[in-house]
């Protein structure tokens, strides 16, 4: 594969950064719409690989999938580019919003802009999710495994890790004998180098906050570097354990401030996991502006800092390991279970933006969410206007029906 030139590399990921609104379902699509329709840079193949790669990881998937992408398409620099780009512009956002609510509390207009923003993230994730399974779904068997996960986690509430592991061992048990080339193994050298500097990348804000004695920032950087290694499952799992620690055994936060930093991460850009970042602001609110902000520094390195280290370590071999039949055959099987998987999430974020309380009858139907839907349908995928245009377009539309409302 021919390396990207880092200018088109830079615009495609700060455009991805920018316009990646409602959780890793919905930026998953924003980059397939990218990388592979618009720019052909990855095939779906390798796309839905690479996805399959990520969820198998503990962190942010959809982080990892954009600095394994930028790392496929220009080596280590791609990938801290790519990464980095995904981050931060939702990272600024996300500490302007801190800042303000600590001194202000709620925002007012945000959750009424964010509607509009919403109806867009369930019309792009239908059209990435149609594309996706067209293409990833070629036989009966794969479509089986869709179901499966789909309805593994739809009906059934399945952990996420359990479902792809479930997946990928049916994948390795299935018999064949086809043989395929054998892919070019790293050096075991580079890899063990690889991994032992990330490590130490990762914990040297932890050594630096203790040696310089800041108990709180100490703890918070400790918090989150413990959540960034074990948090399998996907952002929604890691979500769960964290508020819960947060508000009932730390008490850092109060379960209103913890639900109103999720809302802020799914109005800003990029992972939801973000509202890490607000959670460690608010945790550090004593010690001053100072302490905030360095909490949101020290926060977002102990999540982010194992994506890159991860996936500069393991990206390498992803190619050997798909070489080998029955290991290639589990990472296809864990594909096809992705397009169920994201189906399922899919659902849950539909239903939670059509119908007051995710409960889906009659009477709970949000009429201003469903025109909304609507609105982007026509100008998403009718229409064919850019998503660069569009949000902005359905936010003064959420806007307007907030104020009428």
């Amino acid at each position: 594969m021919t390396p990207v030139a880092l200018a088109p590399l830079t615009r495609s990921f700060l455009k991805i950064g920018l316009l990646s609104f409602g959780g890793p379902v919905a930026q998953i699509g924003v980059m397939h719409r990218e990388l592979v329709e618009t720019r052909g840079w990855l095939t779906d193949t390798v796309f839905t690989r690479a996805l399959s790669f990520a969820m198998l990881l503990p962190g942010p998937e959809a982080m990892q999938l954009a600095t394994y992408a930028g790392w496929r398409l220009r080596g280590v620099p791609g990938g801290l580019l790519a990464g980095a780009l995904f981050v931060l512009p939702g990272a600024a956002i996300m500490a302007l919003l801190a800042l303000a609510y600590l001194e202000w509390g709620q925002l007012p207009g945000v959750e009424a802009a964010f509607l509009g923003i919403k109806a867009a993230v369930i019309v792009v994730v239908a059209t990435a999710l149609l594309r996706l399974g067209t293409r990833v779904l070629g036989d009966w068997r794969a479509g089986g495994l869709a179901l499966a996960a789909f309805v593994a986690l739809a009906a059934f509430d399945l952990p996420f890790p359990v479902v792809v592991l479930a997946a990928a061992l049916a994948g390795f048990l299935v018999s064949g004998d086809d043989t395929r080339a054998e892919a070019h193994a790293p050096p075991l050298r580079a890899t063990v180098l690889t991994a032992a500097a990330w490590t130490l990348i990762w914990l040297a804000p932890l050594a630096l906050a203790w040696l310089a004695g800041e108990a709180r920032l100490t703890e918070i950087t400790a918090f989150f570097s413990r959540l960034a290694i074990l948090s399998f499952g996907g952002a929604y799992a890691a979500l769960a354990w964290m508020a819960q620690a947060l508000v009932e055994t730390q008490g850092w936060l109060t379960p209103e401030q913890m639900a109103d930093g999720l809302g802020l991460a799914e109005t800003t850009p990029g992972p939801l996991i973000l509202v890490t970042q607000f959670a460690g602001m608010v945790a550090a609110a004593p010690l001053g502006l100072g302490g905030i902000l360095a909490a949101g520094v020290l926060t977002l390195w102990a999540i982010f800092a194992p994506c890159f280290g991860l996936v500069f370590t393991l990206g390498p071999h992803l190619d050997r390991l798909t070489a080998q039949p029955r290991l290639a055959r589990a990472l296809e099987a864990v594909s096809a279970a992705v397009v169920g998987v994201i189906a399922a999430l899919a659902l849950f974020f539909a239903r939670h933006v059509l119908f007051a309380g995710g409960t889906i009858a009659p009477d709970t139907l949000s009429l201003p969410a469903l025109g909304l839907t609507a609105l982007a349908a026509l100008l998403l995928a009718a229409l064919r206007l850019p998503l660069l245009a569009a949000l902005p377009l359905l936010a003064a539309a959420g806007l307007a029906i907030g104020a009428i409302l």
